[in-house]
């Protein structure tokens, strides 16, 4: 059933009418219907060979600029993610801005300073984890007179193409310290991602479409400059879009009629931004390109400049693999059809100041993202692990809606869980439904199960403000697995509204604001106070699992011994 559906929905994502997404809904309404009357039936073979699939939720991980990364309350965190969740990678923001101090003038001269990187990538890969490099933003001294910032600690996004040149130098100057300091085999392990969002004028670029196809001309020059495998890409582009206001050089937002005019979203057709262009620009100037990089929030924000007033969009909640499909198809039928793919950010939305971030259903939706674009990518970065993070300036709350994982107390949100359980699948499937991953460790024979409940009744609209959403359709979990060693045991954890909730239990004891050294302690413990229990298999090889999942629960199934 779950390849048929897959089948399905691939080829109405290449099918060029409007509503392929209304199709998309109803095909995936019905499947599931069929899946739950024959969920009773359900029975999995321990002994089976399944496909083999990789972990690419755990390949890279977001983080908001690199001099918040020399503070060890950050690094402590990464420590953590990492230990827990697999993270390979992380990526962040600002390793030329000017609080890293890249560019010095001392004596009348410019000189490179590399101290403060270096220190941050050296405690990084004492972690085991390496960075993926974004090659931003200005440091003053190669910014545009006068250029305009973003963010609280003013990054420079305006470019002087005079320069353009003096980038270049920077650039080169800064992969060859890497590779003498850390050594070409490493290094050759890292990625070279050029700029963030560069479509966003009004953003993190003050410039044109042009000026970035140029920044990134020299850019890859400058890196393979120093050892041509070295691996480059982008254009880093921001969320997926269903108008053409980013076809000109500069934002066109009287083109968003579409999007203000419409009275369901999901049925337009959304594209990636700029992802052609560079595409066929990198082939007519015989640059080179190592993969795509683009961030599929499930969210757009269109402006009317003629009022004044913006409007904010979420998407149903399986835009992220339409877009994924729309992704690869153009990439196949480019000049580049073998690059590969890193969705350098995403999440449920890409405002900090989300209530979401920190709730419940975020989990559900991050699993069940991840479980249905398996092989459809090399990477989907969530953005991010800490709210040690500051885009914004320092929260007032402990609990603000931001990004992190990981509160700036420390306190594990469910957002961590569902990464922490993904991490845990072996790799290769076994089966697979709208609820329920089965999965083998090829090295161990462990099963390894994920079962999680996105409520019906949400479809039509990834989770975000502050309704949690608590109200909503459960789902009976009934399935076997066979042919089991009698007497294995299985851990069995669940997350839900009750357990390993934070946001709830701060609720509960009143919202301190801050909370006291013992109350962190204690919240910390209840951070991680899943609903656990063990099951052995019976004497025939048999485990039976009978539960019900209520609204936006996650359920951990994993054999230990």
């Amino acid at each position: 059933m779950d390849y048929k559906k897959q089948s399905v929905e691939y080829l109405i994502a290449k099918m060029n009418v409007l509503n392929r997404n209304v199709i998309l809904g109803l095909l995936v309404s019905f499947l599931s219907i069929l899946q739950t009357s024959a969920q009773k039936n359900i029975k999995i073979d321990a002994t089976d060979s399944g496909g083999k699939f990789e972990h690419y939720w755990s390949k890279c991980v977001g983080a908001g600029r690199a001099n918040e990364g020399l503070r060890a309350g950050w690094l402590e965190q990464l420590e953590q993610v990492q230990e827990n969740c697999g993270f390979e990678y992380v990526r962040f923001h600002g390793i030329f801005h000017d609080d890293m101090f890249p560019l010095l003038k001392v004596k009348g001269k410019t000189v490179y300073n590399w101290q403060y990187i270096d220190d941050l990538f050296d405690r990084m890969l004492d972690l085991d984890v390496k960075p993926f490099v974004e090659l931003a933003y200005f440091p003053t001294l190669l910014a545009a007179e006068n250029s305009k910032t973003q963010f609280w600690w003013k990054a420079n996004i305006t470019p002087d193409d005079s320069k353009f040149g003096e980038w270049h130098d920077l650039v080169k100057a800064f992969t060859q310290h890497s590779v003498d300091r850390y050594g070409i085999d490493e290094v050759l392990t890292w990625y070279f991602e050029v700029w963030n969002e560069p479509n966003l004028t009004r953003g993190f670029w003050d410039g044109t479409k042009s000026q970035y196809f140029e920044l990134y001309k020299q850019s890859v020059i400058a890196v393979k400059s120093v050892d041509d495998r070295l691996k480059v890409g982008g254009p880093s582009t921001s969320n997926f879009v269903p108008d053409t206001r980013f076809d000109g050089e500069v934002t066109d937002d009287k083109v968003s009629d579409a999007v203000f005019n419409s009275e369901d979203i999901n049925s337009l057709e959304w594209h990636g931004v700029w992802i052609e262009d560079f595409l066929e620009y990198c082939h007519k100037e015989n640059l080179p390109v190592d993969f795509v990089s683009t961030h599929p929030y499930p969210t757009d924000y269109a402006f009317n400049p003629e009022t004044g007033k913006g409007k904010g969009l979420t998407r149903f909640a399986n835009s992220t693999k339409l877009d994924l499909l729309w992704l690869n198809k153009t990439i196949a039928k480019s000049d580049y059809p073998d690059v590969e793919i890193h969705l350098t950010e995403w999440s449920t939305s890409p405002n900090s100041r989300d209530a979401m971030h920190d709730r419940l259903p975020a989990a559900a939706y991050i699993v069940r993202t991840n479980l249905d674009c398996i092989g459809l990518t090399n990477s989907l970065t969530y953005w991010t692990f800490t709210d040690i993070f500051e885009e914004k300036g320092g929260a007032a709350s402990i609990f603000h809606g931001g990004f992190g994982m990981i509160n700036f107390q420390g306190l594990v949100k469910p957002s961590y869980h569902a990464y922490r359980m993904l991490d845990k699948l072996g790799d290769e499937t076994l089966y697979k439904d709208d609820c329920l991953f089965v999965s083998k460790n090829s090295k161990d024979n462990r099963v390894i199960a994920l079962a999680y409940n996105y409520p019906e009744e949400y479809e039509n609209s990834v989770p975000s403000g502050s309704n949690k959403r608590e109200i909503g359709t459960s789902k009976q979990l009934d399935f076997k697995l066979i042919n089991l060693k009698p007497g294995a045991m299985f851990k069995i954890e669940i997350l839900d509204k009750d357990h390993g909730n934070i946001h709830n239990y701060w609720e509960s004891i009143g919202k301190p604001e801050p909370p006291t050294r013992e109350q962190i302690k204690i919240m910390k413990k209840e951070a991680n106070n899943l609903k656990t229990w063990v099951a052995l298999v019976d004497e025939t090889g048999n485990l039976i699992i009978d539960h019900e999942l209520t609204p936006w629960s996650v359920m951990l199934i994993e054999q230990v011994n």
